[in-house]
């Protein structure tokens, strides 16, 4: 069985009903090469991350959500 999203709209959906929106960072300044970096270079670290899905083949709506990158467990919606 492959990831399953929890959607708080539709309920659990498997990825392929989402596109991955990416790593979310905090935003550490406004200087262009930061945000370079934040957007197009992901720290792809092991272990738990947050991040961004968008439910494009549902509701639409852009979920945020932790998830465990070895493992693939998402521990809850953020």
């Amino acid at each position: 069985m492959g990831l399953k999203i929890p959607c708080p709209h539709c309920g659990p959906r498997v990825y392929t009903e989402f596109t991955f929106g990416g790593e979310l960072h905090e935003l550490e300044s406004i200087d262009p090469e930061d945000d370079f970096r934040r957007v197009y270079l992901p720290d792809n670290a092991a272990g738990p991350q947050v991040e961004r899905w968008f439910h494009a083949y549902g509701c639409r709506r852009w979920l945020t959500l932790r998830r465990d990158t070895v493992t693939n467990r998402i521990d809850g919606l953020v």
